[in-house]
């Protein structure tokens, strides 16, 4: 089940950086649409992985010692 769920998603990105290349050469406007909503996506992954990636107060890969 859950290699379904991840082969959906997989084609969904995919299918979301075609679009943006395609927009980006001239197509059709829902390309530009899909292309809109891809790079929208990918901002708001990039934003929740800055502001979520440095809570504890230690070092990045989650270590405590020194």
């Amino acid at each position: 089940m859950i290699l379904i769920v991840l082969s959906v998603v997989l084609l969904l990105v995919v299918g979301g950086c075609v679009c943006v290349v395609w927009a980006g050469r001239g197509g059709p406007p829902w390309t530009r649409a899909v292309a809109t909503a891809t790079l929208a996506a990918g901002e708001l992954v990039r934003t929740s992985r800055r502001s979520g990636g440095n809570r504890g107060g230690g070092d990045p890969d989650g270590s405590s010692d020194g």
